[in-house]
C-alpha cells in the first residue's frame, strides 16, 4: 500500500497521547488538555507523559529540583553558543548544541538524559539571544519554576504571574501532539538503538522546517499586516480570493476547533491590562471564520493554535525569533517521552518504497 508522504498510516502503538481530530479533543495519558492547563502545572504535566501518573508532593518537589540543578550549562557549551556564527538560526544553534552536550553516560535512553534536556534547552535559548544582544548572560537561579526561570534568562527580570501563566498555558500545550513530523524524526533515530541525543537531535532539525515549527511567525506577519491596514476584512477577503492560505486557520488533523487555540485564548484572556493584540487578535479571528464561512463553506477551517500562540508571545512580549525554539523547549518531553516509549519495545522502522524509476535491459 503507497500512501503519500506516510499519511494515514499506523506506525507505532503509544500510551502518551492521542489526538482526535473528529472532535477537536487532545489527550495527554487519559486526561483532556483543557483539564491539564487549567489544574496543573508544566512540571507536573511533564511527569505525567514522562510516568503515566501525576507526581506526589514528594515527587514534584524532588522533579522541580533536579530541573534546578541541571540548569547550568557546561563551560565547553558556552563557548561554543559564543562561537558560532552570529547568523546562524537560533533552531541550527540549538541542533548543534545539543548534539554536542551529550551523551554524558553509558545508558542510551535514561530518564536522568530526559530531564537534562528539558532542563537545559531553555538556558541554551537564553544563553544565545542575550550574546547576540551584547547582553552578560542571567544565570539560572534556583527559587524560581521552569517556566519562570525561562523569562528571567531571556529578560533579566521575573516575569508577572499573568505573563507566567500565559508561557506555561502555550507551553502545556505544545508538550506534545501525537506522532507528528518531528516525533516520528526521534523515533526513528531511537529505533536504531542510537541514543536520546541522537534522537533529540534529530526532532530539532525536523522541527527547523516552516512547515512543522515555524507557523506562529507568520501569523505575526499576517496580523502585522492587518494591524498596518486597518481593514482586516478586506485583507482576509483578497487572500482568500487569491487562494492564499489564511494563517492561523485549519489543521491537517483537527476538523472541528483545535483545543490548544480555545485554552490559550482563554489564558490571553486573562493577561491583566488592555491589550493591542489581543483586541487585534479577537477581531481578525471573528472576520475571518466569517469569511471561511462565506467564501469556504464545509472546509471545517477554525482557527488553530498558533492562531492564539502568535498573539500570547506578541502579548508576553517575545521576539518572533524565539517562537520555534520556544515551542522546542516544550515539546522536547514529549520526544523524550516517545524516545523512552521506543526503547521499551523496539523494532527498526524500515519502510518500503515503491520504486517508479525505470529497469533497464542488461
Amino acid at each position: 500500500m503507497f500512501s503519500q508522504g506516510l499519511k494515514g498510516i499506523v506506525a507505532a502503538e503509544t500510551s502518551i497521547s492521542h489526538v482526535d481530530g473528529g472532535k477537536g479533543r487532545l489527550i495527554y495519558r487519559g486526561y483532556d488538555i483543557r483539564e491539564l492547563t487549567e489544574n496543573y502545572s508544566f512540571e507536573e504535566v511533564s511527569y505525567l507523559l514522562w510516568f503515566g501518573r501525576f507526581p506526589d508532593k514528594t515527587q514534584l518537589i524532588q522533579l522541580k529540583n533536579d530541573l534546578k540543578n541541571q540548569r547550568e550549562l557546561p563551560e565547553y557549551i558556552k563557548k561554543l553558543l559564543t562561537s558560532l556564527p552570529a547568523d546562524m538560526d537560533l533552531m541550527s544553534v540549538l541542533r548543534t548544541a545539543i548534539s554536542a552536550a551529550g551523551p554524558v553516560n553509558s545508558e542510551k535512553f535514561s530518564f536522568s538524559d530526559a530531564l537534562r534536556l528539558t532542563a537545559i534547552l531553555p538556558t541554551i535559548i537564553a544563553y544565545r539571544k542575550r550574546h547576540l544582544e551584547g547582553n552578560e548572560f542571567v544565570s539560572p537561579v534556583s527559587d524560581l519554576d521552569h517556566i519562570e526561570n525561562y523569562l528571567y534568562m531571556l529578560n533579566g527580570k521575573v516575569p508577572t504571574e499573568p505573563q507566567r501563566k500565559a508561557l506555561e498555558t502555550y507551553m502545556i500545550l505544545t508538550l506534545e501532539h501525537g506522532m507528528n513530523a518531528s516525533t516520528f524524526s526521534a523515533r526513528v533515530t531511537a529505533s536504531t538503538e542510537s541514543d536520546i541525543y541522537s534522537a533529540v537531535t534529530s526532532a530539532i532539525g525536523t522541527m527547523k522546517g516552516p512547515l512543522h515549527g515555524g507557523a506562529p511567525s507568520e501569523v505575526i506577519s499576517f496580523l502585522n499586516e492587518v494591524a498596518e491596514n486597518g481593514d482586516a476584512e478586506k485583507i482576509i477577503r483578497n487572500k482568500l480570493n487569491r487562494g492564499e492560505r489564511l494563517m492561523g486557520f485549519g489543521h491537517r488533523v483537527y476538523k472541528t476547533h483545535d483545543p490548544r487555540s480555545l485554552s490559550l485564548k482563554s489564558a490571553l484572556l486573562k493577561l491583566s491590562g488592555n491589550d493591542e493584540w489581543l483586541d487585534l487578535a479577537i477581531e481578525v479571528e471573528k472576520t475571518a471564520l466569517n469569511l471561511l464561512q462565506e467564501l469556504k463553506p464545509g472546509r471545517s477551517l477554525y482557527t488553530n493554535v498558533e492562531f492564539y500562540a502568535a498573539a500570547i508571545m506578541k502579548s508576553i512580549h517575545m521576539d518572533s525569533h524565539l517562537f520555534t525554539p520556544t515551542f522546542t523547549a516544550s515539546r522536547v518531553v514529549g520526544w523524550t517521552a516517545h524516545i523512552l516509549e521506543q526503547s521499551e519495545n523496539n523494532t527498526i522502522y524500515r519502510p518500503e518504497a515503491h520504486y517508479i524509476g525505470k529497469i533497464l535491459a542488461k
